[in-house]
C-alpha cells in the first residue's frame, strides 16, 4: 500500500508538480525534508534520484535540466545543506538552467534560537535566482489557498525564466505523519507568459547599411533553426560568424576556432578587423581574446539577443533584443540584404592561412596535453555527448574539431566545481552515450560526482593528468610568482592518482603515460561495456604548457 506525507503543503507541491510535467526529482537524504521525500518516491508521475552530497546533486539537476530540456526539481533538508546548493546555484543562474529548489525548513520561530540544523534559509539564494518564495505552515490560516498560489507562481517562473527559483518550506513536527489517500486538488489553469515580437524598421536600416557585419556565438545549446538561419547569412559571403566549440553550430563558413585566428592580434589588426555591427548570442564565451579584441574595436552598433540576459560585455551595446534568436532571424531574413562583402573574405584568408600553420604544427608536436586534445577530436565517436571541465580542457577544445557532436561546459560561472556532477546527471537522462573530458584538479575536486548510483554504463571519462592546475602555467601573470608559491599554492602540484577511485565507484580504469599507448588504447576505450570506463592520460613532466605557448608563438606571422 503506498503511503504519502499527510502535510498538506507537500501534496499541494506534488499536484502542481504533476500538472507542470516537472517529473525528474534530486533528493539528498535528512529528516527535516523526509515529508517530501517520502511523498514523492510514492507517486508515480516521478523520477527520484537519491543523492547525498548536496553541492553534487544540485549539479546533477543541472546536467538532466540541460539534457531534458524542462526543470528538475531538487530537495534537501535544513541547515547548511541548503548552503551546499549555492555552488550550482549561482551556475544555474548564469547558464539559464530551470533548478527548481525545494528546502526543508525549521518552523519560522525556530530561526535563531540555536535549534539544530536552523539557519537563515528564507532568500536565501536572492541575488543569484530569479524567484524566492517561503511557504506557509499548515497550521497558519488559509495556508492551503495562499500556498497553492505560491507554487503555481514559482513554477511558471522557473519556466519563464529558465533558471533556478526557490521555494523554502517550513515544516512542523511530526514529520511522518502518512496517509494512503490523496485528497483531489483542482486542474490548473497555466498562465506561462509568451512574449510577441516584431524587428524594428531601424535595425534592418542598420542592417542594410553595414559592411561589416560580425556574429559572436556564446555558449549555446544545438539548435538546427538557428544554425540554418545564420548558414542562410554566412552564404554569400554577408557577414563573420564567429563560433566556439560550446557554441554548438556546424557549418564551414563559420569561424569556429577564434584563439587560432586572433590570439596574436596587434593594435593594427585590431582596427583591420573589427566590425562595424556586432551581434552577439548566448551565453559566455571563453575567448578571452575576443574579448579584448572586440572591447578596443568598440563597433559603433551592438545587438545582443537573449530572451534573459542583456550584457554590455564589450562596452559598445546600443540594443538590447529580449527574444529567442530563431525568433528574431525568422523576422529579420525577411527584409534584410544578404549581398557579398569583403568582410567575410578577409576574415577567410586569415583562417586559410592560420589553419594551415595549425596542421604544420599538429605534424611535429610530442606527447603532452596538446597532442591528447588533437587525438581525442580525431577517435571520439559522432553520437557521443562531450561535457568539458573549465580551465585548461574547454580552452584546449577551443583548438580542435570536434565534428558535430554536441558540446557542453559549465561557463556560467566557469569554475572547476560541478563538472563531473553536471555530465552524470547529463548521462542519466540521455539515451546517446555521455563523454567527459576534464582536468586532474577539476575531477578530484568534484569526485563526489561518482558518487550515484544511476551513471549508466556507456559513461566514459577521459582525465588528462598533468599534476597540478596547469592553466596557471598558460595564463599571463602567476609565473612572476615565487616558483615555490605558484607550485604549492597555486598550480597545486600532487601526486594523485585516479585508479583506486575508479574501482571504489564501480569503473573500470586504464592508463596511459606515452604516445603509442594512447593511440593503441583510446579507440577501444569507446567500445560497450558492462561498466563506465575512466581513461587517465599521465601527462607528468611533459611541460604541456611550454607546448601550448609553442604553439601560439609558431601560429604568428613570419
Amino acid at each position: 500500500m503506498k503511503k504519502y506525507s499527510s502535510k498538506r503543503s507537500i501534496q499541494i507541491l506534488a499536484h502542481l508538480l504533476q500538472q507542470y510535467g516537472i517529473s525528474d526529482i534530486i533528493i539528498s537524504p535528512g529528516s527535516r525534508n523526509a515529508p517530501l521525500a517520502i511523498h514523492f518516491s510514492e507517486t508515480d508521475a516521478f523520477n527520484c534520484f537519491s543523492i547525498v552530497d548536496e553541492r553534487s546533486a544540485a549539479f546533477v539537476g543541472i546536467g538532466m535540466a540541460i539534457s531534458e530540456k524542462k526543470p528538475v526539481a531538487i530537495t534537501c533538508t535544513s541547515g547548511s545543506a541548503v548552503a551546499n546548493y549555492y555552488p550550482a546555484v549561482t551556475e544555474a543562474f548564469y547558464q539559464n538552467v530551470p533548478l527548481l529548489i525545494l528546502t526543508a525548513d525549521r518552523p519560522t520561530d525556530f530561526v535563531d534560537i540555536f535549534d539544530g540544523q536552523t539557519i537563515r534559509q528564507k532568500d536565501i539564494f536572492h541575488q543569484h535566482s530569479y524567484g524566492d518564495f517561503q511557504l506557509l505552515e499548515d497550521s497558519k490560516e488559509n495556508a492551503e489557498d495562499i500556498n497553492f498560489d505560491i507554487i503555481k507562481k514559482a513554477i511558471e517562473l522557473c519556466f519563464e525564466k529558465r533558471g533556478p527559483v526557490h521555494i523554502n518550506i517550513p515544516l512542523e513536527e511530526p514529520l511522518y505523519d502518512l496517509v494512503s489517500e490523496l485528497p483531489s486538488f483542482p486542474a490548473v489553469e497555466k498562465t506561462i507568459k509568451h512574449k510577441e515580437y516584431e524587428i524594428p524598421s531601424n535595425l534592418v536600416a542598420e542592417w542594410n547599411t553595414s559592411q561589416r557585419i560580425m556574429f559572436l556565438v556564446g555558449t549555446k545549446d544545438y539548435s538546427p533553426e538557428l544554425e540554418n538561419q545564420l548558414s542562410q547569412l554566412v552564404k554569400n559571403h554577408s557577414v563573420v560568424v564567429l563560433s566556439e566549440v560550446n557554441s554548438n553550430l556546424h557549418h564551414e563558413k563559420f569561424f569556429k576556432h577564434i584563439d587560432r585566428y586572433i590570439y596574436n592580434f596587434t593594435e593594427e589588426d585590431y582596427k583591420k578587423y573589427a566590425p562595424d555591427l556586432l551581434i552577439t548570442i548566448g551565453q559566455n564565451v571563453v575567448s578571452k581574446k575576443v574579448k579584448q579584441f572586440l572591447r578596443k574595436a568598440r563597433p559603433k552598433q551592438h545587438w545582443h539577443l537573449d530572451e534573459i540576459w542583456q550584457p554590455d560585455t564589450y562596452y559598445s551595446l546600443t540594443e538590447k533584443i529580449e527574444v529567442k534568436p530563431e525568433v528574431f532571424f525568422s523576422k529579420l531574413l525577411k527584409f534584410v540584404n544578404l549581398e557579398p562583402r569583403p568582410y567575410f573574405n578577409l576574415w577567410d584568408v586569415l583562417r586559410d592561412k592560420k589553419d594551415a600553420k595549425h596542421v604544420q604544427f599538429l605534424n611535429k608536436v610530442d606527447f603532452s596535453d596538446f597532442y591528447f586534445f588533437n587525438k581525442a577530436s580525431q577517435t571520439i565517436p559522432e553520437n557521443y555527448n562531450i561535457h568539458f571541465s573549465n580551465s585548461s580542457a574547454i580552452r584546449y577544445a577551443q583548438l580542435f574539431d570536434f565534428g558535430k557532436k554536441k558540446i557542453y561546459c559549465n561557463r556560467g560561472t566557469s569554475g572547476i566545481d560541478g563538472s563531473t556532477s553536471t555530465a552524470m546527471g547529463f548521462a542519466i537522462k540521455n539515451a546517446n552515450p555521455t563523454l567527459l573530458i576534464t582536468g586532474d584538479l577539476g575531477f578530484f575536486y568534484d569526485i563526489n560526482g561518482l558518487w550515484n548510483q544511476y551513471i549508466p554504463p556507456f559513461v566514459r571519462i577521459i582525465i588528462f593528468n598533468n599534476g597540478e592546475g596547469n592553466i596557471f602555467k598558460i595564463i599571463p601573470g602567476p609565473g612572476n610568482a615565487n616558483p615555490n608559491t605558484l607550485d604549492e599554492f597555486i598550480a597545486t602540484k600532487h601526486r594523485k592518482h585516479a585508479e583506486h577511485l575508479a574501482k571504489h565507484f564501480g569503473f573500470a580504469y586504464i592508463k596511459v603515460e606515452d604516445e603509442p599507448t594512447l593511440d593503441r588504447v583510446l579507440e577501444n576505450f569507446f567500445k560497450p561495456d558492462t561498466q563506465p570506463k575512466i581513461l587517465e592520460v599521465n601527462t607528468y613532466g611533459k611541460n604541456s604548457a611550454d607546448v601550448l605557448k609553442a604553439y601560439f608563438d609558431f601560429m604568428k606571422d613570419n
